[in-house]
């Protein structure tokens, strides 16, 4: 790793790390130092256990939370949500918060939304810190060139009380992206062609720095929808280095330096990148004018392919388990091997998570439906409260709802679907969200993960479409 090289040759994650360490225990775990905490409504149980055992929020300044798993998108109403469970945590969130002093983004607040969409929105995510959230796809948060991840319950509550946390040091990996992206291709497109290179366990253990000309390409947007997936790739992080694009999306947000302490931000800022000279335990290159618009047609995130390509069929596969594996989930997704994946057609689209709720996201698929009808029952759900007033302003919400597309209130929706919000069994569902496994959006459904332009064209025309064919020039 980077230490081999000396002190000047550093990866972005060694120097991020080293700044955090408190103490190194003989067996390998390092204390780390974690500046930013955010929360969601399943953070309930944390406080709870806190104010179970007599502990106090060390710096609760530094932790903020938002409802967003468990409250329902087609009400702001917290009484009409039917689960007494559910109902507890949405509730019991802002009870804790307002008890203890943590910052909390509300139902009935402009600025509440997911909570991967609100750090970065609130500017509570910086560059250099440590950020950790009960939710896998923290992520996400690396995109603005920190050090972000998440985890369990028990260690919420371990954050809460002393704001560090026990960890071992991951490896580092960098994925190198060159070459331009092609017209239409997103950051979606760019990490299920990632994870279906390296495939769903290929950077276990490792830290991943995404890097290269088609990574600086990508929007601020862009790069939050591709580390938010690091994790489906076997990531512990995803990482990708600060720059310009960077800096002018966190100017001004209402919880980033202001004044002279931007300027110095912005210098520390600027010396986080890699060093010319450092190295990394695994590097991994593709070509960015070879990245298509992508689809999964298994029940993992690796099971990705263009969408002018066919299912795969796994006899072509190159080990048993892998045989194994592909014939099953091709059976629970009703695929027959060679179909050609624009001809399979499709129940229910949503667009939404924290995936792919942003503004560019919304944009991308209004851009598809303007002046076309759905052809099938589809849902957008917009990120935060704040990206919901913007589409509003441009107009966004009017192109969808003329296209018979139904506009929803912010929340994580039908993403894991623990709010209700599920499809039907058999159901085969084009989802811009993360996740396809087996049940992840209700017994039995079928999902299909893919950017909001391809979403946004199965929706229109029935089945999956190559985009591009949609998108003004």
């Amino acid at each position: 790793m980077a230490e081999a090289q000396g002190a000047t040759a550093a990866t972005m994650f060694e120097k991020i790390w080293r700044r955090h360490v408190v103490v190194d225990r003989p067996d390998g775990y390092t204390l780390l130092y974690i500046d930013r905490h955010l929360l969601h409504d399943g953070s309930y149980n944390a406080f709870r256990r806190l104010a179970a055992n007599g502990m106090k929020i060390r710096h609760p300044e530094r932790s903020f939370a938002t409802p967003d798993h468990y409250m329902p998108t087609n009400t702001r109403d917290k009484s009409t949500i039917a689960d007494p469970n559910h109902k507890r945590m949405v509730v019991g969130l802002a009870e804790h918060a307002a008890s203890t002093g943590v910052t909390i983004f509300d139902i009935g607040d402009r600025r509440q939304g997911i909570v991967h969409v609100v750090g970065p929105e609130q500017g509570i995510t910086l560059p250099g810190i440590t950020l950790v959230c009960g939710d896998s796809h923290t992520s996400t948060h690396g995109a603005l060139g920190c050090l972000a991840f998440g985890i369990g319950s028990s260690e919420v509550t371990h954050v809460l009380a002393t704001q560090s946390l026990w960890q071992r040091k991951p490896k580092a990996m960098r994925v190198n992206i060159d070459g331009p992206l092609g017209f239409g291709i997103t950051g979606k497109d760019v990490i299920l062609a990632i994870i279906a290179r390296i495939g769903a366990a290929g950077g276990t253990g490792h830290v991943l720095e995404y890097a290269g000309s088609g990574i600086r390409q990508l929007s601020i947007e862009g790069r939050l929808t591709l580390c938010n997936m690091s994790i489906e790739g076997g990531g512990r992080a995803g990482m990708i280095a600060p720059d310009d694009k960077t800096y002018e999306f966190i100017a001004g947000r209402p919880y980033a330096p202001k004044g002279e302490a931007w300027d110095r931000a912005l210098a520390f800022w600027r010396t986080l990148p890699t060093d010319d000279g450092a190295t990394f335990d695994r590097e991994v290159t593709l070509s960015g004018p070879e990245i298509a618009p992508m689809v999964t047609w298994g029940t993992s995130p690796e099971d990705a392919a263009p969408v002018t390509e066919a299912v795969p069929d796994p006899a072509s596969a190159s080990d048993a388990a892998r045989r194994d594996g592909q014939a099953r989930a091709l059976a629970y997704m009703g695929l027959e091997p060679g179909t050609p994946i624009a001809e399979i057609p499709v129940d229910r689209v949503f667009i939404g998570s924290c995936t792919n709720s942003r503004i560019e996201d919304l944009r991308m698929a209004a851009a598809v439906a303007k002046g076309r009808k759905a052809q099938i029952p589809s849902w957008i759900v917009p990120g935060s409260g704040i990206i919901k007033e913007q589409a509003e302003a441009e107009g966004l919400d009017k192109i969808f709802t003329e296209a018979g597309f139904e506009w929803r209130e912010a929340g994580c929706s039908m993403c894991v679907g623990m709010n209700g919000e599920i499809g039907r069994p058999g159901e085969r569902i084009a989802s811009t969200s993360n996740r396809n496994f087996v049940g992840r959006q209700g017994k039995g459904v079928r999902t299909h993960l893919v950017s909001p332009a391809m979403a946004a064209a199965a929706a229109v025309t029935g089945r999956f479409t190559d985009v591009r064919r949609l998108l003004p020039a």
